[in-house]
């Protein structure tokens, strides 16, 4: 194996994933260019692609690019940021080539919405299994503490990461047809156990204090170290999404899927949602009875606010 592929495949093997198995899979493949190993089967047959290319004609569709955004649309005050396909920190070859999109992008758009004095209110319109859990905390905390109200639309999937970040919105609206949850954290990594090209063996644990730098999953200490550091990140998780949705943690743990993906109906029926509606909707639900733009003037004086702050800075 060349060492620039196992430098790649090991700064995949480093981070922590809150994204679906078979797209994690999906990845690795792509940076490995192995098609031919049937990795990216699952991924490719199950209908995402098609969705995103409706997703993407729909958020072309919602209005007018956002002034100083790099992939967002605004409509009567109603600023649409698209959460589509694998989740990855910032923009690489990886994500372009998985159909995914950058957390540094998203929140980027998000902050820009925010300082719009016309932009009154924001959707996240999200069609994701997830992603790689760096910087998820302070993007959570970012979207909780919204000075302007803010709607996850989930038209496919809102799993994992993605879910991490819905779950922090004023409400979450579900496609009919919508999947959420997958609530927990997993580590991929391989280690050489014989001899040649296929000697390596692949592992995945998934989430349950690392003494080792590089904990051995072969061993059983390093399995329960690695097993330790997943843990953690789950809490964090779990934590995040009790806030945003407003229930307790232990409500998470054992009501919200269980690292299952919940249907729409369903997932609204256990309060992982607030209620199934169209993005048209969505759309149409931020203006009142009159035409006028609710909480307007609200989110007007807070964009001003903000402003203001980054002029200063």
């Amino acid at each position: 194996m060349p060492d620039s592929l196992q430098r790649v495949l090991g700064a995949i093997h480093s981070h922590p994933w809150a994204i679906m198995p078979d797209y994690l899979a999906a990845i690795e493949a792509i940076a490995m260019r192995a098609f031919e190993t049937g990795a990216l089967a699952a991924v490719a047959e199950d209908g995402h692609q098609a969705r995103l290319a409706a997703d993407m004609t729909a958020i072309a569709a919602t209005g007018t690019p956002l002034a100083g955004a790099t992939m967002s649309t605004v409509r009567d005050g109603t600023a649409v940021i698209p959460v589509f396909g694998p989740i990855f920190p910032r923009a690489t070859m990886l994500n372009s080539s998985a159909g995914g999109t950058s957390l540094d992008g998203i929140m980027r758009d998000f902050r820009v919405a925010q300082a719009d004095a016309d932009v009154s209110r924001i959707v996240l319109m999200i069609d994701s299994p997830g992603g790689v859990v760096s910087g998820l905390g302070e993007a959570a905390a970012a979207i909780r503490g919204s000075a302007k109200p803010v709607t996850a639309f989930v038209t496919g999937l809102g799993a994992s990461a993605a879910y991490w970040l819905a779950s922090q919105a004023s409400e979450i609206v579900l496609d009919s047809s919508a999947q959420v949850g997958s609530i927990g954290v997993a580590f991929s990594m391989s280690r050489q156990v014989q001899p040649g090209a296929d000697g390596r063996m692949n592992y995945e644990i998934v989430s349950s204090n690392a003494p080792n730098k590089r904990p051995d999953p072969t061993t059983d200490d390093g399995l329960a170290a690695l097993q330790s550091e997943l843990d953690g990140i789950e809490s964090v998780f779990h934590a995040d999404v009790a806030k945003g949705r407003k229930v307790s943690v232990a409500t998470v743990r054992s009501e919200f899927g269980r690292g299952a993906t919940v249907a729409a109906r369903r997932a609204v029926e256990l309060g992982m949602a607030d209620k199934i509606g169209t993005l048209e909707g969505v759309l149409k639900g931020a203006r009142g009875a009159g035409g006028k733009v609710v909480g307007g003037q609200r989110a007007r004086l807070a964009a001003e606010m903000q402003l203001r702050r980054l002029a200063a800075q």
